[in-house]
């Protein structure tokens, strides 16, 4: 079936250098960029996920910024409905107050135009009993 003569050393030796001329040729550039493609995706990768790590860390440190930042609105909103009230109850007990003195104001004034209005009518009680007499009694009677 085989015959084994001069042609069969002759193929072993064109293999051999047909397998070194496509390991040089191909084979080695091939692997070269495959290597080179691996590393790319490789250091891609590694970067990627450092940035993905530096990703989260700052969504966490911005969460907890945001949450500093509500608590600070709320303690503000806090503080300023603490001093409304405070203000609205000044506001309500200085309009108490300025009522107060308005109601004694008026209560004085009409005490004053009472005890006016008194000696008025007693001057007139005077005048008329005055005359009454005279009219009665006579002008030289009354004195």
């Amino acid at each position: 079936m085989f015959d084994f003569d001069a042609t069969l050393p002759l193929m072993a030796l064109q293999f051999v250098l047909l397998a070194i001329i496509l390991n040089a040729i191909f084979y080695k550039p091939l692997n070269k960029a495959l290597d080179e493609r691996a590393d790319y995706i490789r250091q891609k990768q590694s970067g990627g996920q450092k940035e993905l790590a530096q990703a989260k860390e700052l969504a966490a440190q911005y969460e907890q910024q945001l949450a500093e930042a509500r608590k600070q609105s709320q303690e503000i909103v806090a503080t300023a409905q603490a001093e409304a009230k405070q203000l609205a109850t000044e506001a309500v007990a200085e309009a108490q107050r300025e009522a107060i003195a308005k109601k004694e104001a008026a209560a004085q004034e009409i005490e004053l135009q009472r005890q006016e209005a008194l000696k008025t009518l007693e001057e007139q009680v005077d005048v008329l009993s005055r005359q009454i007499l005279e009219k009665l009694l006579g002008p030289e009677l009354v004195k």
